[in-house]
């Protein structure tokens, strides 16, 4: 038995739509915009941080020379919490680099709180809710205000746990370098106990 052949199709074509001459621009999205408006009506600002070492690895006769460590850092709102641990760092006159995250929740070191880290796995999916990344994260975006207060975690074995309070908020680009640490109290305990004279 002969198969019938059915009719072919016809086919609709449109017509080809005109190139533009030039690139045209996207108009920004919302998001573009706010940070734009944002930018506009937010002058720069001076954050001036106390960072207070709360707890590591330092002796008995560290802890009873020095009853208090605190090292005041001024750095510009634009500039990253990456920036700030560097400050940090060499506030605290340490020379091996470890991990490290920042912690905002309701007290300074809030296991629940927010936290900002060094990367975000892809298929991380337990311990708190990370809030961003370190190197993408600046002050300006934290929300701070004078007297807020957040942690810092340094070295996830030996565990240097410091407060972070905010003490001053200023309008201003500021002159100089930043960030930057324009005042000590204590010594800086060694990074490794074994360093300590006694």
């Amino acid at each position: 038995m002969a198969r019938e052949k059915k009719p072919a199709e016809k086919r609709v074509t449109r017509p080809a739509k005109p190139k533009p001459a030039g690139k045209a621009r996207k108009p920004p999205t919302r998001k573009a915009k706010t940070a734009i408006n944002q930018s506009a009506t937010n002058p720069a600002r001076i954050y001036t941080l106390d960072v207070s070492l709360l707890s590591g690895p330092i002796t008995k006769a560290f802890a009873k020379r020095n009853r208090s460590v605190v090292r005041t850092i001024q750095i510009r709102g634009d500039q990253t919490l990456e920036q700030l641990h560097d400050c940090i760092f060499a506030a605290f006159d340490r020379d091996d680099p470890h991990m490290y995250e920042f912690q905002l929740g309701k007290g300074p070191m809030d296991p629940k709180g927010p936290q900002y880290v060094l990367s975000v796995a892809a298929d991380e999916d337990f311990g708190p809710p990370v809030a961003g990344t370190v190197d993408g994260t600046t002050l300006d975006r934290m929300g701070l205000e004078v007297g807020r207060q957040f942690g810092y975690w340094f070295d996830f074995g030996d565990d240097w746990q410091h407060q972070i309070g905010v003490v001053k908020v200023e309008a201003g680009t500021g002159d100089g370098e930043y960030p930057r640490v324009v005042k000590r109290v204590g010594a800086s305990p060694p990074q490794y106990v074994d360093e300590d004279e006694g």
